[in-house]
């Protein structure tokens, strides 16, 4: 199975309170990261949305491991699993750059 991989930089404004990212914006950075690869497999998710063809997220769930901070280099890997004829999954990590530690 092929990782596909996208290199992202935490920006000031995803940060809570405590100055680490907020657990919601990690499924920004997973969709996001899915959205590249499907581009890079020539698969344009905004346009089968135009063509009618909805692709839809039926189940999410994410394991917390470490947190990011303001500034850290990371990169969101996408690993693609054919579930049925209609149904395909995405299997993601968030791996921070500097250490190589596992994120999410």
């Amino acid at each position: 199975m092929s990782v596909f991989s996208v290199e992202f930089k935490v920006r000031d404004y995803e940060c809570d309170m405590q100055g680490i990212v907020n657990n919601g914006v990690y499924f920004n950075y997973l969709e996001h990261a899915r959205h590249e690869f499907l581009l890079a497999k020539g698969i344009d998710f905004a346009q089968l949305a135009r063509d009618k063809i909805n692709l839809v997220v039926v189940r999410s769930e994410m394991d917390y491991k470490a947190s990011l901070t303001s500034g850290d280099v990371f990169a969101v890997t996408v690993a693609f699993e054919a579930v049925s004829k209609v149904r395909f999954g995405f299997r993601q990590q968030v791996v921070r750059a500097a250490d190589g530690k596992v994120v999410l």
